[in-house]
């Protein structure tokens, strides 16, 4: 836990901006043939200035509300029956942070193309966890992947600031804040294009106490957690990720991975090891919306 935790260090206050030409973007472009499911676009919200609406979402599966009103949390699908299918969601945060901006003018990559393409090739339905920061920086991608019947687009944040004191180092959200925050993460979404955006929500590093719960309860999210840590952040070794996530997947389990070029860079490779043993093993892949809506 401790190398994810790394990959999810260093905020900032740079807003970044739509950089505009996106390198990825054509590696992304998904097939012209299907039609993306799930869209809604927004409407206007009267009484709400424009950059404080926040768009309609995609009807998809969610848990109700926790005690006392408590944002729900959700880690994998409940033990199946015997009889029934196995399946498993591959999950994939794009991570980037608030001040990461002067870095990908540098050349730094917080994206990963080639990932998306293979899971594309691979035929692999996924559910990508994103940060608005991500979407801003990589809007022709974020467009892509979230145009794809293929995947869906879920909340990272926006600012990639942790909702709760002592989660590596990460500076906090204050609770007054942690709601826009993630409305931030949805318009950025909506700007950049995406329609199958859903209503789900992992917090950064995997932090949250009953405050933030509490907090993000009127966001009417539900927050996805995992069951199995790939260990892709600054791995080096393919197989040994690879050998990670096999050795942890159950029928139902929800695996956390990165699509961050950068700061996960065999995630590609090990994809290209795991989803072929997994459906040798007789494993069906299946988005967060999917498992959550069989369990």
């Amino acid at each position: 836990m401790a190398a994810l935790g790394a990959v999810l260090a260093g905020c900032g206050t740079d807003p970044g901006a739509d950089r505009g030409t996106d390198p990825g973007a054509a590696a992304l472009k998904p097939p012209s043939s299907p039609t993306a499911t799930g869209g809604a676009a927004a409407s206007p919200q009267p009484g709400k200035p424009l950059e404080q609406q926040v768009p309609q979402r995609p009807k998809a599966p969610t848990l109700a509300p926790g005690p006392q009103g408590l944002t729900p949390v959700f880690r994998r699908a409940a033990a199946p029956s015997a009889t029934a299918p196995r399946t498993v969601a591959l999950t994939f945060d794009a991570d980037m942070t608030a001040d990461q901006g002067p870095r990908a003018a540098q050349g730094e990559r917080f994206d990963n193309p080639g990932l998306i393409a293979a899971l594309r090739a691979l035929k692999v339905p996924s559910t990508v966890f994103m940060t608005g920061r991500w979407a801003e920086e990589y809007p022709a991608q974020a467009k892509a992947i979230g145009t794809d019947p293929l995947f869906e687009i879920a909340n990272h944040s926006y600012s990639h600031y942790a909702f709760t004191s002592g989660c590596y180092g990460l500076p906090v959200v204050a609770a007054k804040d942690m709601r826009a925050d993630v409305d931030r993460a949805f318009r950025s979404f909506e700007k950049a294009g995406a329609r199958n955006v859903v209503p789900y929500f992992r917090f950064p590093g995997g932090c949250y106490d009953d405050a933030a719960l509490r907090a993000l309860a009127p966001a009417g999210v539900t927050a996805v957690q995992w069951d199995v840590i790939s260990g892709d952040a600054f791995a080096t070794d393919a197989d040994a990720v690879a050998d990670e996530v096999l050795a942890g997947v159950r029928p139902g389990s929800l695996v956390v991975m990165h699509c961050t070029r950068s700061a996960a860079p065999v995630t590609e490779e090990a994809v290209r090891r795991i989803v072929p043993e997994l459906r040798r093993r007789g494993y069906r892949f299946v988005k967060v919306s999917d498992l959550m809506r069989a369990s």
